[in-house]
């Protein structure tokens, strides 16, 4: 069996972290990881472009490996992966709960929207949209919970 090169890990983990630290330098650069034919995500990407975020798109066809590696619990996982400011954002997060997230700066691992709610940002977008955005701890044993309530607050 022949053994696998570390080499494409490696170099997956050192973008990551690049990403997060160029995130931490300027609260308003944000890394996206997204599938390239993904058209939701394209337009959540662009909402973030419009609210005056610095936006960098990387086309994967396998999120799971930055997924795992931001610590997205397989519940919480959403269609696309971001990083800002040393936080993961999973899925369709409204602008409001990011907004709240670089305010309050709590200590979690970030912020997700699982699935692909409609209504949400970049799936219509209709402010009456009701979803939840969870919290989710740094610590893999610790459930996550209820952070913003899109369409109610």
């Amino acid at each position: 069996m022949k053994p696998r090169s570390a080499l494409p890990a490696t170099l997956l983990a050192l973008t990551l972290l690049q990403s997060v630290a160029a995130s931490a330098a300027d609260h308003r650069n944000m890394t996206i990881w997204k599938t390239p034919w993904c058209g939701c995500c394209h337009l959540w990407a662009e909402a973030m472009r419009k609210a005056g975020y610095t936006v960098t798109l990387n086309d994967m066809e396998d999120l799971t490996p930055i997924k795992r590696q931001v610590g997205v619990p397989a519940a919480m996982e959403g269609c696309h992966t971001a990083a800002i400011d040393g936080y993961f954002l999973e899925g369709h997060v409204p602008l409001e709960a990011i907004d709240k997230l670089l305010a309050e700066r709590p200590a979690i691992a970030g912020i997700a929207t699982p699935g692909m709610p409609q209504g949400s940002l970049g799936m219509g977008d209709d402010p009456k949209a009701r979803y939840d955005v969870f919290a989710v701890s740094r610590d893999a044993g610790t459930a996550p919970t209820v952070y913003y309530r899109a369409g109610l607050e």
